[in-house]
């Protein structure tokens, strides 16, 4: 891949926030070029086999789906964690049927599981992690909470490196190409605690029966402006190096995935950004982390060459998503009185005459034990499946094995 190096990197306290870069070649040719990196496939292909892929799903279109998880690379797991309705037209047995219809083609490695499956909330009890439950012991709804599943399950699976891809994508082609970019962002950084978040390069809009190809979403511009605004009035300078805030398709590796507290619902991503700040930024000293505060923080915001189109939510959809995102600059350690005022002004109404509430936060997921709660799921778990790579194969070779021994002992 030919990748175009960053212009500009923004420094704040041990956070390196690289300015966008862009896909200049999905496929290169390795020639030389102080203006580009040239990344080998092959190194990006050792980066697929320690990766695992994430799909939070809640009853996305079964076509939309099946188009995700064709498109994600053969050498990533993939982990589907599913919130879709069981009652009446029981969504997800149609999801885990398209997972083992998919694996049987492919024997490509694929897990899935029901967040709100009774067992899961157990082995969550269990391993003294109770921040995304219930009184009655089930997981919350929320994507947040999904994503921990997936997280959790990639970790025990041994996983270097986790990235998200988002269920409602209509151009099946774009999560492909999203994958390789996270890979090869891996392969740029310096850091083992980084992240690579995508900007869309456009996000299509339907307006008087033509396509628009609009550049930027409501919620996500102005989510980027208060993150700025937040490391500007600690620098003293002005930036606008920040572009994703709401970059739902994202990656990290495990080890920043350890270290990272996570906000509830749809503020899950920008809260990435300020859970940094409050640990690692600027004027921070009680770094939570010394490992990682001594190594850096690395952000790389690579911008796709593919378009993103996905279902419209509405909305109130929107307002939601605008709110959470807020709320969680609002009351970052970070956040002075200025920045605040600013916030209250732009949320305006949609506050409806309540200040910013704040976002609940879960805790970083290093001590849960994963190996633990992967053994609860495969034992007790109703909604939980594992579809390993090669099994047909194995077990063909296993029946091979086992005849070669019963024909030489009726020989004998």
């Amino acid at each position: 891949m030919l990748i175009e190096m960053p212009r500009h990197t923004e420094i704040f306290g041990s956070i390196k926030i690289h300015e966008m870069q862009r896909v200049l070649k999905i496929d290169s040719g390795r020639f030389a070029n102080p203006r580009a990196k040239d990344i080998p496939f092959d190194e990006i292909k050792d980066i697929l086999r320690r990766f695992a892929i994430i799909v939070p799903v809640k009853d996305e279109k079964i076509h939309l789906l099946d188009g995700v998880l064709r498109a994600i690379p053969f050498d990533c797991t993939i982990i589907v964690v599913s919130n879709s309705k069981r009652d009446g037209p029981d969504i997800y047995k149609m999801e885990r049927d398209l997972v083992s219809y998919l694996h049987d083609l492919t024997q490509q490695e694929i897990l899935i599981v029901h967040q709100k499956d009774p067992d899961v909330g157990l082995a969550f009890h269990d391993a003294g992690y109770d921040h995304l439950l219930h009184k009655d012991g089930i997981v919350r709804d929320g994507k947040a909470e999904g994503m921990i599943i997936g997280m959790l399950l990639a970790k025990a699976l041994g996983k270097d490196y986790i990235g998200f891809a988002d269920a409602d994508n209509y151009i099946s082609g774009s999560v492909r190409e999203y994958v390789i970019d996270y890979a090869a962002g891996f392969c740029m950084a310096e850091s083992p605690y980084s992240m690579v978040r995508l900007h869309w390069r456009y996000k299509p809009k339907v307006i008087e029966d033509k396509l628009y190809f609009k550049k930027w979403g409501r919620v996500s511009e102005t989510t980027n402006k208060y993150l700025n605004l937040l490391m500007s009035t600690h620098t003293g300078f002005e930036t606008r190096v920040l572009i994703t805030g709401n970059a739902g398709e994202h990656a990290m590796t495990t080890k920043l995935a350890d270290i990272l507290s996570y906000s509830t619902g749809y503020s899950i991503e920008p809260y990435h950004f300020v859970c940094l700040f409050d640990q690692f930024g600027l004027g921070i000293e009680d770094n939570t982390d010394a490992d990682a505060a001594k190594a850096g923080i690395e952000i790389f915001q690579i911008e796709t060459l593919n378009p993103h189109i996905h279902e419209e939510k509405g909305d109130t959809h929107v307002n939601n998503m605008l709110r959470g995102s807020l709320q969680t600059v609002y009351h970052s350690k970070l956040c002075n009185e200025y920045v605040r005022a600013k916030i209250l002004e732009e949320l305006g109404d949609i506050l409806e005459w309540e200040g910013p509430k704040e976002n609940p936060i879960m805790p970083p997921i290093r001590e849960i034990d994963t190996s633990k709660f992967m053994k609860m799921l495969k034992s007790s778990a109703e909604t939980f499946a594992r579809f390993e790579q090669g099994a047909i194969m194995l077990e063909e070779e296993e029946k091979r094995e086992y005849f070669k021994e019963e024909s030489f002992q009726t020989v004998l």
